[in-house]
């Protein structure tokens, strides 16, 4: 893999973590509970897409 690839994993690592805090904040605000919980699935969704991204870039480091 080369750095170019490693740094879009980076960046897609941090697009993942800003989309969950806003996700976070906006379940703090709403009243609806609807959106809460679709925000909420949609929180799990991207904790898990970023934990990928983590390990497969620690899978790369570690080779």
């Amino acid at each position: 893999m080369t750095q170019k690839d490693l740094l879009y994993l980076e960046d897609a690592t941090g697009h993942e973590t800003n989309l969950i805090a806003i996700y976070e904040y906006c379940t703090e605000i709403l009243e609806d509970n609807n959106l809460k919980a679709f925000l909420k699935s949609q929180i799990k969704k991207h904790q898990n897409l970023k934990n990928k991204l983590l390990k497969t870039m620690e899978d790369i480091i570690n080779e």
